[in-house]
């Protein structure tokens, strides 16, 4: 439409028509139907390349960075030479954050190790929960990272890029595959923080668009008080006049449109008409209390605590409704001190709740179709900080992985004996990307983005790999 063509509208007309809409919305509600409800978001790829193994991705952020050597990735070998100095050979010219230029004596784990499993598998004796569906995990204890400091390493593990404003792997995913949600975002971010006390902030760009459409970003609900912020009508407001509001604004975006052409216009009635469709959706999906009580036992939680394990069933709950990814940060992981209680005290947080949302997922019949990941931002050194901690490491972190098409029991890459670097089938970032689209069903290689002259890609622009040992 040309500028010419633009007619501003009075206010009398302005009104008239938003009644008509109100008589819609009104319309609607007695009909048991809804002019709102959107139809799930499609994505960019249409028919996918590859088979598709996971139909959603719900990623378990253990925000801080968890010592391998007190969670998934036995040492005896470090434990025989605790208070000895470490051997030069694993540390000369090697970067460090904070142990840079002291004297490194070697740490031995603190916890001890068990066996679970066919295969036998040694974890950290702290988490017998997770040890018992260990058949359903496949452990990497071969992951490594670039960066060496928490926003950088968060950044990294989120969006394959330290420099910020690239879009995090929620966004790639949904705008490559779209939502199978219609009344909920395609990417949802939930984060707890446990009894530690240190909460260190995760910042909303961990969960940005970056460049492409902001429609793609992830939205953070809160699991205690308010969901959404602002969500709620004022008093006086009910939800057929908002109903109107949504439809008014959105009829002069779309004229606006189509004078500007601007694509964040669409995005902005795609969000107004989300935000009231979540007016009805979001209260719903965090009422757990219709949840059975043998639920609510398994995963460890009470309605509306706000814990790590309420959080998992939120996850399940999301994913039984179509979001497409779901993050879940878990905060206070970050021990240069006391780490031998510290870990204790989040094992005791997230054990049985990381087992609860698998074996939650089976019964469903879903974990076939929903790839987990449990991962940090880096490991920490073999090396003693303070005396009771260990300083954040990049070249050595266990991560793991559970559901659609990963083959459950195994181990895949190993670090020294002494845990220091990753040795055996050396995994990066950018293949834990590259396996993660895999799975979606998506040629990761191939999935770019034009940007400041390059094609952009969640796995890299030097590339990743698919770490076909881990699938099935």
């Amino acid at each position: 439409m040309k500028a010419s063509q633009f007619h501003p509208q009075t206010r009398r007309v302005f009104l008239g028509k938003t009644t008509q809409g109100l008589g819609a919305v009104a319309l609607a509600s007695l009909t048991g139907t809804s002019l709102m409800q959107g139809a799930p978001a499609s994505g960019v790829l249409g028919t996918l390349p590859l088979p598709q193994k996971a139909k959603r991705v719900i990623w378990l952020s253990m925000a801080g960075g968890p010592s391998h050597l007190e969670t998934f990735d036995p040492k005896p070998k470090l434990a025989e030479m605790d208070g000895q100095p470490m051997p030069e050979s694993f540390t000369k010219g090697q970067q460090l954050a904070q142990l840079q230029g002291q004297k490194l004596n070697c740490f031995g784990p603190q916890h001890g190790f068990e066996k679970f499993g066919k295969n036998q598998t040694e974890i950290c004796n702290l988490f017998p929960q997770i040890g018992s569906v260990l058949d359903e995990i496949c452990l990497v204890r071969s992951m490594t990272t670039d960066a060496i400091n928490h926003d950088p390493a968060h950044m990294f593990m989120n969006t394959g890029s330290q420099i910020a404003g690239r879009p995090s792997m929620g966004s790639w995913v949904t705008y490559g595959l779209g939502s199978e949600a219609a009344d909920l975002p395609g990417f949802v971010v939930l984060t707890s923080l446990g009894k530690g006390g240190q909460n260190q902030p995760i910042a909303s760009r961990q969960w940005s668009s970056g460049f492409l459409p902001s429609r793609y970003q992830g939205v953070q609900l809160r699991s205690k008080g308010d969901p959404v912020l602002y969500l709620g009508n004022p008093p006086g407001i009910t939800l057929d006049q908002q109903g109107s509001d949504v439809d008014a604004i959105n009829a002069l975006n779309r004229q606006h449109a189509k004078l500007v052409d601007d694509p964040e216009i669409a995005t902005r009635i795609a969000q107004y008409e989300m935000a009231f469709q979540m007016q009805a959706s979001v209260p719903e999906l965090m009422n757990v209390t219709g949840e059975n009580a043998a639920t609510l036992e398994l995963y460890g939680c009470q309605p509306g605590d706000g814990s790590f394990a309420s959080n998992c069933l939120l996850a399940r709950r999301l994913a039984e409704r179509g979001v497409r990814f779901i993050q879940l940060y878990h905060k206070d992981w970050d021990h240069h001190g006391g780490i031998k209680q510290g870990v204790a005290l989040k094992a005791a947080e997230i054990d049985r709740a990381c087992m609860a949302l698998i074996t939650d997922l089976k019964q469903r019949g879903m974990l076939d179709s929903t790839l987990i990941v449990w991962a940090g931002e880096f490991g920490r050194t073999p090396m003693s900080q303070g005396g009771s901690g260990r300083d954040h490491h990049n070249k050595a972190m266990s991560v793991w992985l559970s559901g659609a098409g990963v083959q459950g029991g195994l181990v895949y890459g190993a670090t020294d004996e002494l845990g220091y670097a990753a040795v055996e089938d050396v995994a990066t970032v950018h293949d834990l990307h590259a396996t993660m689209l895999n799975q979606l069903g998506i040629k990761h290689d191939a999935f770019t983005v034009k940007f400041q002259g390059l094609d952009a890609k969640l796995s890299g622009v030097e590339g990743g790999k698919v770490l076909k040992k881990v699938l099935t």
